[in-house]
């Protein structure tokens, strides 16, 4: 009877997440105008939302869950949200490109939400077998609820970076090129936003748009640009961009310099991830070998036991 009750839980909480999971894309599409305007303010602004991860993955499934949250709780629904609000997490929803889409009240809403429902799920699903095991599974899910949305805030900051240094030697040479050609830095800006459409591009030119309109100084706006990236190389070269432009110090050797310093800091980096990848591989491999090789060392032994009784 336990176990029949613990599968009719099951069932009927599997069923209200589905139910859950229709309301919530309903609220989506609603509110995808607002999403379009806070992406044409995010335009002026400078700050660009990150580009679209896959549907499938996990850390995007949760940050879309989050961006959902953040367009429909309002200040007032949670006051204290500024108060709770970290300067550390401040600066992570910037730099992982959502703060037109993410806020804070929002973001500690969907924390709560994912919470709560992962330690339902959990229970659930663990009572279908005993007690003990619904209290361990709905700790365990509870944890990853609440750490789940920070998390994957992190990875959407960490693959934004690292989608800036790959395309960053590349700007960089683009600009001294220009430079040595006789163009002037905005002149050479512009031929690079104009001819390269990738993130950085993108950025660069809406602070490119600022200064133009007289909407900030290009000092600001260049400082801005780096502070929505992870990146300290970024950040250092347009400290070393600024101070060119501000004395008159030659520019165009310093960008080549840093151009080959990107360049080499992100080979380094991905001949890390090809060397970190065999040892992330074991896990999953021996997860699947491992019980196969059991049965199949072990059957032959077991079925000769149970044919001798």
């Amino acid at each position: 009877m336990l176990a029949e009750g613990g599968v009719v839980a099951t069932l009927a909480g599997a069923g209200a997440f589905g139910v859950g999971l229709v309301v919530s894309r309903g609220v989506s599409r609603r509110h995808e105008k607002n999403r379009a305007a806070a992406r044409r303010r995010a335009s002026l602004s400078g700050e660009k939302a990150a580009p679209a991860r896959s549907g499938g993955s996990v850390p995007g499934g949760i940050v879309s869950f989050v961006e959902s949250r953040s367009r429909v709780v309002f200040a007032g629904r949670v006051r204290n949200a500024a108060s709770r609000e970290t300067a550390s997490l401040a600066r992570d929803i910037r730099q992982a490109g959502l703060a037109s889409s993410v806020t804070a009240s929002g973001f500690f809403d969907a924390r709560v939400r994912l919470t709560l429902g992962a330690a339902v799920v959990g229970f659930l699903v663990g009572y279908a077998f005993s007690l003990e095991l619904a209290a361990i599974l709905a700790i365990a899910c509870g944890v990853w609820g609440w750490t789940a949305p920070r998390r994957a805030i992190a990875q959407r900051k960490k693959d934004r970076a690292e989608e800036l240094e790959r395309h960053l030697p590349e700007m960089l040479e683009v600009l001294s090129l220009g430079l040595r050609s006789g163009l002037s830095f905005d002149r050479s800006l512009d031929v690079y936003t104009e001819h390269f459409d990738t993130l950085l591009s993108r950025s660069l030119a809406s602070a490119r748009q600022q200064w133009a309109l007289g909407l900030a100084r290009r000092d600001d706006a260049l400082r801005d640009v780096a502070e929505t990236y992870d990146s300290a190389l970024f950040s250092r070269a347009v400290e070393s961009i600024i101070r060119s432009l501000r004395y008159g110090s030659s520019l165009a050797e310093g960008l080549e310099a840093t151009a080959r310093e990107a360049r080499a800091l992100y080979r380094a980096l991905k001949q890390e991830q090809v060397a970190k990848a065999p040892v992330k591989m074991m896990v999953p491999t021996g997860a699947l070998m491992l019980p196969a090789m059991l049965i199949l060392v072990l059957g032959p032994m077991l079925l000769e036991l149970i044919g001798g009784f």
